[in-house]
């Protein structure tokens, strides 16, 4: 489960507030889609989420965890797939997945196994000997989400997984997205696709100038927008917000 109260987070001097007052639940089973315009706080947000950024104010709680007072247990419920896939070009894709292996303690048995499941899946068995140097940006994404799932955690966490990942991939990407939050685990992710949040996600929350301006299940959204689908409601919404603050 993933909680946040009243979380802010204020940049330099001025208090320039990328997430204001934010709060918002996320239960064990669900697969939650966060979505909003370019710089509206959803990647400011999931670095909070993920304890890359600290909270100006306000509490973030992994499963009843305080992410802030507890660092390392919380840590260790997340699989972390940030956008971009930045990953360690001298490396292997091999020598990168028992990286992160190591840092979440994972027996030599459960990496084995979850490294040959994840890379016939992903389709990167024969790639993973090379240097990631060498790889495609969809490649560096399906070995950063290999990287992610390798402990089994019980929250997983992706900032626009679906980019560079060509239709297959994200195929296969959604599947297992849904079959983790079948065995009860929490699947929070953003995106811009609003065709993939709308098919995929149990419940959508939408933010915007960081403020929380919509959150529940497709239907509720349509309903309270009097709205025939999620594109209508986003634009809506953020053009509203938009124009009040003008």
């Amino acid at each position: 489960m993933i909680e946040l109260i009243d979380v802010t987070k204020e940049y330099g001097k001025s208090g320039v507030r990328a997430v204001d007052q934010l709060t918002m639940k996320v239960e064990k089973g669900e697969l939650f889609g966060f979505i909003g315009p370019n710089g509206a706080g959803k990647t400011t947000t999931i670095k909070m989420l993920t304890g890359i950024l600290i909270p100006t104010s306000g509490t973030v709680l992994l499963d009843g965890v305080d992410i802030v007072r507890d660092p390392i247990n919380a840590k260790k419920m997340i699989g972390f797939v940030p956008d971009g896939a930045d990953l360690f070009d001298r490396l292997t894709g091999l020598e990168y997945l028992n990286f992160m292996a190591d840092i979440y303690g994972v027996s030599a048995e459960q990496r084995k196994q979850k490294m040959d499941e994840y890379l016939q899946l992903f389709e990167l068995t024969d790639a993973v000997g090379n240097r990631i140097a060498s790889y495609s940006k969809g490649m560096r994404q399906k070995l950063a989400t290999i990287g992610a799932l390798l402990h089994d955690p019980t929250i997983w966490i992706m900032d626009e997984p679906m980019m560079g990942l060509d239709p297959k991939a994200a195929f296969l990407l959604k599947e297992e997205m849904k079959r983790q939050c079948a065995q009860g685990k929490t699947v929070f992710f953003s995106t811009h696709v609003l065709d993939v949040a709308e098919k995929l996600c149990t419940r959508i929350a939408m933010i915007n100038h960081g403020k929380l301006v919509a959150e529940g299940t497709l239907e509720e959204l349509k309903s309270a927008e009097h709205a025939a689908n999620l594109e209508q409601i986003f634009l809506e919404l953020t053009e509203t917000e938009g124009a009040e603050e003008e």
